[in-house]
């Protein structure tokens, strides 16, 4: 009886973890679409297989994704306006500050750069269609201005929005996200005469934030109907792209973790092992945990005492770069976009490189601390060069094993930025750093 009870328990509390429902989401979409998929019309169904997953099923998945466009512009906003006034300490802005952020976004943005190179090489959309599945929801995202575009100039003249609202109903982000910044610098300048509509963003932040709560509680069944769907009209083709899918994004973190080796000796002109195996404690509660939040004061008691970075440089560097920077998120946001790009066929010219690797790393600043902020992220990524927002479903069934990988990136360059900036202004403990007794 007591096996019995044990048993019990544990299966209850798995049942409530959230990742632990949409992966049993998914591996039930799988099972459901081989099942449904063969029956004929003379099935019980009293309809063929497709057609019963096509006009019953994948309206719930339709629903889903409706849920998450809803949120993307004003997640978008009210993220990027609460992250810039939330940084108001007069430390924000001495030289280690501007240090700081400038190293966080080019190694954001060069994760990036990462993400789609192994997009390109590995090209794990080819061979799959997922173009039926773009029609589910009205067809292509209100994104053409920016397939338009011809030139960077042209990218860079039209990223200031000459009617916001306009930008917001359209889906323009990268005009979203400039008014975003904008807002944010001048609420910031104006200080207490704003206090109000200060306030007001924060509170609009935190609604949005809960809004996500709620809607990524819907997530088993959206993933559940749209792979139902998906297996049942294309079948084994689309297991093997997501197979070859998550491949890449480990290839990519794994190549963007020996990169991390690599700019210690660049930079620091020091071996990276001692870094490696004195940071073995904070990777292993991220890849536990898949919050960077949560394996915050761990990292930053690491890289203080065993590390060797000065306890202000900790303090301020360190959750900084728990707020602003993700490359492994930042490479997993690349190469998804690749990979529907090439699962709908929809080919990518530079500007649409230059766009990706900018909204992917600005976007990084307001998905940090975001509950599931990755899927969020992706679609504002997604629509900023006009890809559907279809597939995103699918993608979150295996996310909760990608995010334990990533989370463990995040929090290894955080660490190691932490590092760098403290060496550049000569406070870094050399000494300690090479002590592997601590």
């Amino acid at each position: 009886m007591a096996i019995t009870v044990a048993t019990t328990s544990t299966s209850t509390s798995l049942l409530d973890k959230l990742w632990f429902r949409v992966l049993l989401g998914l591996v039930l979409g799988i099972a459901f679409g081989f099942a449904i998929a063969p029956m004929t019309v003379d099935s019980p169904l009293g309809m063929d297989g497709k057609t019963f997953l096509t006009t019953y099923i994948k309206p719930i998945g339709t629903l889903f994704i409706n849920l998450i466009k809803m949120i993307i512009v004003p997640l978008i906003f009210f993220s990027l306006v609460n992250g810039i006034i939330s940084m108001t300490d007069a430390d924000a802005f001495k030289r280690i500050g501007l240090k700081a952020v400038c190293a966080f976004l080019m190694t954001g943005a060069f994760a990036v750069c990462i993400g789609l190179a192994f997009g390109n090489i590995f090209q794990p959309g080819v061979g799959v269609d997922m173009s039926s599945l773009a029609e589910m929801s009205g067809g292509m995202p209100a994104a053409d201005h920016i397939r338009k575009e011809t030139s960077i100039i042209d990218i860079l003249v039209g990223i200031v929005p000459p009617n916001v609202i306009r930008a917001m109903a359209e889906d323009n982000i990268l005009q979203v996200v400039v008014f975003a910044i904008f807002v944010g610098v001048m609420l910031n300048r104006l200080g207490h005469k704003v206090q109000n509509l200060t306030d007001f963003c924060k509170s609009c932040a935190v609604l949005v934030f809960r809004m996500i709560e709620t809607v990524i509680r819907f997530s088993p069944y959206g993933v559940f109907a749209l792979t139902a769907w998906m297996v049942g009209t294309q079948g084994i083709p689309i297991l093997k792209a997501l197979l070859v899918l998550v491949c890449t994004v480990v290839g990519a973190l794994f190549t963007q973790y020996l990169l991390f080796g690599l700019m210690i000796i660049i930079f620091a002109r020091m071996s990276p092992m001692p870094f490696y195996k004195k940071m073995l404690e904070p990777q292993l509660l991220a890849f536990s945990t898949s919050s960077s939040k949560a394996t915050l004061s761990t990292a930053m008691r690491v890289v203080n005492e065993r590390i060797g970075v000065s306890s202000s440089s900790t303090a301020f560097v360190l959750p900084l770069g728990a707020s602003i920077n993700m490359d492994g998120t930042a490479i997993y946001l690349g190469i998804c976009a690749l990979f529907f790009s090439q699962a709908f066929n929809i080919p990518l010219d530079s500007h649409h490189y230059f766009i990706l690797v900018l909204t992917a790393t600005l976007g990084s600043i307001g998905a940090a601390g975001i509950p599931s902020g990755s899927l969020f992220m992706m679609g504002m990524v997604f629509t900023s060069v006009g890809l559907p927002l279809e597939g995103i479903a699918l993608i979150a069934g295996v996310d909760r094993i990608l995010d334990m990988m990533r989370t463990t990136v995040n929090i290894t360059g955080d660490s190691l930025i932490t590092m760098l900036v403290d060496k550049t202004e000569g406070t870094f403990d050399e000494k300690k750093y090479h002590d592997m007794s601590l």
